[in-house]
């Protein structure tokens, strides 16, 4: 008995241990900047050289500065990046589907080239392309003034086709576990390729639009660089990103606090988003992974 307690108890440490103590540093890890910018949100010194972990005076002053600022609009602000994130998120993920519908469903010369074009497009970092939309959206100003530089149309409209080659090879990947000869009844029966779509293609993909709509949501809601060129770094048109750099330019230890409590507002829609929708995020996660 004792031999046999003695190899359960090093099978423990040899097989089981090793991973609840690499589970512990990545939570460390990835928790630490959340837990650190929670305690500056409500350290009252608004000193980021003399911060420390659990801040001695606590307080909401940094929310009150935060809300009390004319010259910068935090809730304007947060009102311009959930407008551009849920209608940019909302378009990446009809045009990914219908895309994905269509590569996964009908088989038609050159769909492997489209398929392996999409996708090397999207190699390339947005970086890349700053400047050029930079003179492309400055160029369109001139003669359609809403998608002109300052405004948020032209942005959306970069956001929607950003993310438009991977959502389409997620959503292609799904589509192609769903059995076409669902597909072939429906025909039978008399429906069309949108009925076939709308009535039993997106149902039956719930899951994954929600993980893409979900990541898209996230990555455009924190993107900085682009939403910079094309809105500006002043403005009411600006979005949370960009607005709240405006806290920390050249004054880290004056604007310290109210920065840090702006980004920990910042992730109560994501947080939100990922209670309502967490039942869709495991099944869409794996979506695709397989076939058959």
């Amino acid at each position: 008995m004792q031999i046999t307690s003695r190899k359960k108890v090093r099978r423990w440490f040899t097989k089981i241990l090793w991973r609840h103590i690499v589970g512990i540093i990545v939570a460390i890890f990835s928790l630490f900047p959340l837990i650190w910018m929670i305690s500056a949100a409500f350290d009252v010194t608004n000193q980021l050289s003399t911060q420390q972990l659990i801040p001695v005076h606590k307080g909401f002053d940094n929310f009150n500065a935060l809300f009390s600022n004319e010259e910068k609009p935090y809730l304007v602000w947060v009102r311009n990046s959930l407008v551009v994130a849920t209608t940019a998120a909302l378009l990446q993920t009809l045009l990914g589907s219908a895309a994905a519908y269509s590569l996964s469903r009908h088989k038609f010369k050159g769909r492997a080239i489209t398929l392996n074009a999409i996708l090397i497009v999207q190699m390339f970092p947005q970086l890349l392309a700053a400047t050029t939309l930079f003179l492309i959206v400055n160029s369109l100003g001139d003669t359609f003034p809403l998608l002109g530089l300052g405004h948020q149309l032209p942005l959306i409209l970069i956001f929607t086709g950003a993310a438009l080659g991977v959502n389409t090879w997620m959503l292609k990947g799904f589509f192609d576990t769903i059995p076409s000869d669902i597909d072939e009844a429906a025909k039978i029966d008399g429906a069309s390729h949108a009925v076939i779509f709308t009535k039993i293609i997106i149902p039956l993909a719930t899951p994954v639009f929600v993980v893409i709509f979900l990541l898209s949501f996230i990555g455009i809601l924190n993107e900085y660089l682009i939403s910079s060129v094309i809105l500006g770094l002043d403005g009411p048109k600006m979005t949370l990103a960009v607005g709240l750099q405006q806290f920390i330019y050249g004054s880290y230890a004056k604007n310290w606090g109210p920065f840090t409590a702006g980004a920990l507002l910042a992730t109560i829609p994501v947080l939100t988003l990922f209670m309502v929708l967490q039942k869709y995020l495991v099944t869409g996660l794996v979506a695709g992974s397989s076939k058959g």
